[in-house]
């Protein structure tokens, strides 16, 4: 993961993200794309006869804080031996993140900002999602690999790799609920090739699939949880409830890296 886009805003978790790009970057190697979005749709009001118009004063305001803060993290990013770039946009955050994320080997973004799920879905790269107050250091000591067989968790899988080569502890944790795919035995031996040991730890359910699982990674005292991003629709699980949509709600569960 040598290309690290982060998504940089004023919102709460941007500090822990920016030092998540800086850690990593010193770990890989790699170069740290900072984006910093004024959305100007959010400053587009409507009017009565059903006409449009751009809330100029508001919209001002923005885009200056905005060049004030993109100012102030290029400051904090070239105070470290860290290669960066820091770019500025003024689409829907989505839009302005995949688009950048389509030659990105990793996007960075804050469990409260809400975008994780549908960048996840739409950009085709690995998020990595965080806690506002918690940065993530590397090398990571634990990690949990949440495994159905499906396609979605073998990307995720394959996206892991970089950051779990050093781990102390790697867990495949599955929970008995679909048949088929790519049996966790496969898991196992393709992590082997890449030199991470990997242990498998098999869970009836309980309650629901999430749970389970969110009961196996407290045990485990993970750091961060690796799994594929909506192997159910999104639709059934906006309906229903499921297992990304658990855990990107949940305030106290570890980082994720999710895949679609």
């Amino acid at each position: 993961m040598r290309s690290i886009l982060v998504n940089a805003d004023r919102k709460p978790g941007n500090d822990a993200r920016i030092e998540t790009a800086l850690n990593l970057a010193r770990k890989t190697g790699g170069h740290v794309t900072a984006l910093v979005d004024t959305p100007v749709a959010r400053y587009i009001a409507m009017d009565p006869m059903g006409g449009s118009y751009v809330i100029s004063e508001a919209l001002d305001k923005a885009r200056a804080e905005d060049d004030a803060s993109a100012s102030d993290i290029e400051t904090k990013l070239s105070r470290n031996d860290v290669s960066f770039d820091v770019l500025r946009s003024e689409d829907d955050p989505v839009s302005a993140l995949g688009s950048i994320a389509r030659l990105s080997d990793v996007t960075i973004l804050s469990r409260s900002g809400g975008l994780a799920g549908e960048l996840a879905l739409v950009s085709g790269t690995p998020v990595l999602v965080l806690a506002d107050d918690k940065p993530l250091e590397f090398p990571i000591r634990r990690a949990c690999i949440a495994w159905d067989g499906g396609e979605q968790a073998a990307a995720a899988l394959r996206a892991s790799v970089p950051l779990l080569g050093d781990c102390q502890m790697v867990k495949v944790v599955t929970v008995a609920e679909k048949s088929g795919g790519f049996p966790a035995t496969d898991a196992l031996r393709y992590l082997s090739r890449h030199g991470i040991h990997a242990e498998l730890e098999e869970h009836e359910r309980r309650g629901s699939t999430e749970e389970t699982l969110a009961v196996a990674v407290n045990q485990a005292h993970a750091e961060l949880l690796v799994m594929g991003a909506y192997g159910k629709s999104r639709f059934r699980e906006f309906l229903f409830g499921g297992v990304t949509a658990y855990f990107l709600d949940e305030e106290t569960a570890p980082a994720l890296l999710l895949a679609h």
